[in-house]
This record gives structure tokens, sequence and C-alpha cells, in this order.
């Protein structure tokens, strides 16, 4: 490879390894978090309310931080996302060391640290086609690449989380969570370089806070394609959002370990990279509707595997092979966003689409708790399983989702070699929004 090509391609090597970082973090403290509530409390409910602490944040920042993304700039956005939220993370394991950390103390916490990560995870994403265009990498490779980045991350960070965790606390898992949003930080003020901020608003013409945030409520609005999409991920979230609780409660209940949870979540993880790579390769030769229909159908293939309790190892491989299925879908999610929504709407359309396509989550969160407790596992599995199914089935029917096929004609061509790849210690499963 030039020196020219590699110079060319820094800023998006950059910004892969910011979020790579920032994302195998996250993950650590979505296996760690619901433990700590779980070894101390024992309760199903209270892990599925500080995980409802996590996700509102996400909704709300979504909603009101996309403008102030675009008004910052994506990447000063970023950075101070990233610090920001390295301050609140740090706090949860501090004060447990000194002064003791009461539950409500956890959700405050819990809830300014999804605050403060949401603006920048929109940043981060609002960054993709400028270093991609510079790269030379079309939209789909850069996608591809950008979920097989955030599924390695989610393989990395979730085994890893549940070994630590056995082997220290689940609060030092915490501390690496902390720190890894400082080095993200620094990797995106190093390697990605300042640019000019692009503004759709007209010179002379007085704009307002509000009036920037309604402009990204009517570009989806108008978009029949993204507002169906959105309204698709809502549904399918919302009933993702179970497992955040259910998967905890079974590794406790069914295998009694937290280094079981962290495999459940990092062998869908290393499935959901091959689908990742393999979009990324024949992204822009295959259909994007079938890959997005079918993916999320075969997604739903774990959840009556483990309503029968098997051998961990089955339950492994049925995990596997929903994070293959799953693994096209955030790069055909977001490739369709990077096409259609122009540069300076990014941060307020980017922000509503990950608010609304999350803001039935807290619900799925609260509810699976009590469900569980009333119900069981097995039945909160099937239920889950089943409205999942329903779902997708319905979404194959709507012709709006024939707009996923609509590539404009402006689009860069692909450029002529292979895909970034990551070493397989990489992701767990997920069909989160950007």
């Amino acid at each position: 490879m030039s020196a020219e090509v590699t110079r060319h391609r820094a800023p998006l090597y950059s910004l892969l390894a910011a979020n790579a970082v920032s994302m195998s973090g996250n993950v650590a403290a979505l296996v760690a978090i619901p433990w700590f509530v779980l070894q101390t409390t024992g309760s199903a409910a209270r892990t599925g309310v500080v995980a409802a602490a996590g996700l509102v944040p996400i909704v709300v920042s979504g909603f009101i931080g996309g403008a102030l993304v675009d008004r910052l700039g994506y990447r000063r956005a970023s950075i101070v996302a990233d610090l920001a939220s390295s301050g609140a993370v740090a706090a949860i394991p501090l004060l447990h060391a000194t002064v003791g950390l009461a539950f409500w103390q956890l959700l405050v916490l819990v809830f300014l640290g999804g605050l403060l990560d949401a603006p920048g995870v929109t940043a981060r994403a609002s960054l993709l086609p400028d270093v991609a265009s510079d790269a030379r990498w079309s939209l789909e490779r850069a996608s591809g690449a950008s979920a097989v980045v955030e599924r390695a991350s989610r393989l990395a960070g979730a085994p890893l989380a549940g070994l630590l965790i056995a082997a220290t606390s689940a609060t030092s898992v915490l501390w690496i969570d902390a720190a890894s949003f400082l080095v993200s930080a620094t990797i995106v003020a190093v390697g990605v370089p300042r640019r000019a901020p692009t503004s759709d608003a007209v010179p002379g013409q007085p704009t307002s806070y509000i009036l920037e945030l309604r402009e990204g409520f009517t570009f989806l609005r108008e978009d029949r394609t993204l507002f169906v999409l959105v309204a698709v991920l809502t549904l399918t979230n919302m009933l993702d959002a179970v497992s955040m609780v259910v998967l905890p409660v079974y590794a406790e209940r069914v295998y009694g370990s937290a280094v079981s949870l962290g495999l459940m979540m990092g062998v869908a993880g290393a499935g959901s990279v091959m689908g990742a790579l393999a979009f990324g390769v024949v992204g822009d030769r295959v259909s994007r509707r079938r890959v997005f229909t079918w993916g999320f159908a075969g997604a739903t293939i774990w959840y009556p595997v483990a309503a029968l309790f098997p051998p961990l190892g089955v339950l492994l491989v049925a995990k596997t092979l929903a994070g293959i299925s799953a693994g096209p879908l955030n790069p055909v999610i977001d490739t369709v966003f990077f096409e259609r929504v122009p540069d300076g709407l990014r941060g307020r359309v980017f922000g509503v689409v990950s608010a609304s396509a999350w803001l039935a989550m807290p619900l799925g969160v609260l509810v699976a708790g009590p469900a569980i407790e009333v119900a069981g596992l097995r039945a909160t599995l099937v239920v889950t399983g089943a409205l999942y199914l329903g779902v997708v089935l319905a979404a194959m029917a709507l012709p709006s989702l024939r707009g996923l096929d609509d590539r404009p004609p402006t689009q860069p061509p692909a450029t002529a070699g292979r895909m970034l790849t990551v070493s397989p210690s990489d992701t767990g499963v997920s069909s989160d929004p950007r």
C-alpha cells in the first residue's frame, strides 16, 4: 500500500479504532452493571430498572442532542461526549470503593452515562461518510467495516468482561469502560482532521435550536422509506431490549456463571462479524430489502432454542447462527441513511433515528423483569420470539421498504480491493440503530 493511499485512509482507520475502543468498553459495562445488580440485590426487576435507566437518556439525548452535534461539529462533539462520559462512568466504581453507592445513585450515574454517550455515537456516525469519501471507499464498504468493528468490539468485550468479573469484580470492568472513553477521545482528536462546518441554513435567515430539531423530524417524515424503516426498528428494538434482562437472568439461573453470559454475547458477535464482512464484500450487488427482512428473521432463531434450556454448547450454536443473520443489518441501515441524509443534517436526523428506534426499549426492559418473575423464563422467551417474528413477517409486506434497494446515481463507485478485515477476537450481536 502506497504512502499516499495510507494517508488518505488514516482518518477512516482512526475513526474505526475510536469506535472499537469505545464500544468494547460499553459492551463490558452491559455485562458488568447487570451482574453487579443481580449479585447485590438478587432482583430481576431491579436489573430491568437499571437497564431502563441507561436506555431512557439515549432517547432523550437522541431527540435533543442531534442539533447540538450539527452545531458543534461532528469531530468536536465526539471528543466532548467521550470526555464527559468517562467522568460519569468512573464515578460508579469510585463511589463504590469509597463512600458507598446507593441504588438511586447508581441509577443517576447510569442515566448520565447514557445521556452523554449518545451524542458521541451520533457524531462518530456522522463522520463516517466524509472519511470514507476521503479514503475512496464506497458507503457499503465503509458501513460494513464499521459494523465489523462494532461486532468485533462486542465479541472481545463481552467474554473478557465475564472473565474479568469472575477473576476480580464488576467494578474493575467499569474502570476499563471509563478509560475506553478517554482513549476514544484521544484517537479522534489526533487522527481525524478538522473540517469546515457544514450548515443547510440560509445566510441571513434566523434559525433556532427548536427549528433545527424540527427539520430532522420533517426530513424523516417526508422520506417514506426512512420513516417506515425507523418504525420497524422501534418495534424490533423493543423486543431486543427484553434480552438485556433475559440473558443475565438466564445465565445465572440456568448456567450459574457470568462467563456463560459473556460467551453467549460473544459467539453471537462472532457470527455477526462474518455476516457484516460478507455484506462489505457483496453489499453493492445484493438486494438490501431481502438482506434486511431475512436477516431479522434469522436473528430470532435463538429464542425457541433457549426456551428448551439446552446445554450451553447448543445455545451457543444458535446464538452464532442468529449473529450471522444479524450481521448485515447495521450496514444496510447505515448505508441507506448515509445515501439519503445530506451533510449538515446528519446530526439532527441520525439523532432522531437513534432516539426513535430506542424509544420503546425502556418499556421492553421494564416489562422483562416482571414477566420473568410472573411467567418464567421459558414463557418470556417464547412470547418474545413469536412477537419478533411477527414484526419481521409484517415488514416483508411493506411496499415502502422497497426503497431500500434505491441506489442514488451519484453514489461513489466501489473501490477495488478487499474490505478492511478485523481480527476475529470480535463482537457481539446487535441490531441496534446508529
